[in-house]
């Protein structure tokens, strides 16, 4: 091509496999390869008038291939390295709560079925002892009694987390 001057589109005709195959290779990965000769061949067609007009129009499209590799690993560099130092904050997902809720109803299931009753609408349904009674048909006291039975029993199968892994 030396010493003429080709049209972009000719240039792209003639050389985009070769261009393709070298950014791949360069790149080591398909994908960033055909990204980054994208993003070089939107450079270079609005300069192609002066770019052709070079002794080796493609020597200089290669350069250019390599400058905007090295750029674009240097800008992935940059940002992961701001991003060590600035983590982003956590997202609160929910999953640690619904884990630790997950284990607190296989706790429950494992207790007597009128204890597991007692601890369900105690702390799940937020009835009072008296409504409790009315609904199981028995006394306060034994809605009680079943309620320190059960929170005793929970605290005997819990396995206590140490502060530090919390």
């Amino acid at each position: 091509m030396r010493g003429e001057s080709p049209v972009f589109e000719e240039f792209l005709a003639a050389r985009l496999p070769a261009l393709t195959r070298y950014a791949t290779a360069l790149a080591g990965d398909p994908n960033t390869g055909a990204d980054v000769l994208q993003d070089v061949l939107v450079k270079a067609q609005p300069r192609w008038s002066r770019i052709a007009a070079m002794d080796e129009p493609e020597a200089y499209v290669r350069r250019m291939v390599i400058n905007e590799l090295v750029s674009a690993r240097r800008r992935i560099v940059a940002r992961l390295r701001r991003e060590s130092h600035d983590p982003p904050e956590p997202v609160a997902d929910g999953a640690e709560q619904r884990a630790e809720r997950d284990a607190l109803m296989r706790l429950i299931r494992e207790l007597p079925t009128r204890q597991r009753i007692v601890i369900v609408l105690r702390y799940f349904e937020d009835l009072a002892d008296a409504d409790i009674a009315a609904l199981l048909g028995c006394s306060e006291g034994t809605v009680r009694s079943q309620a320190s039975r059960a929170l005793a029993t929970l605290r005997g199968i819990a396995v206590p987390v140490p502060l530090e892994e919390r």
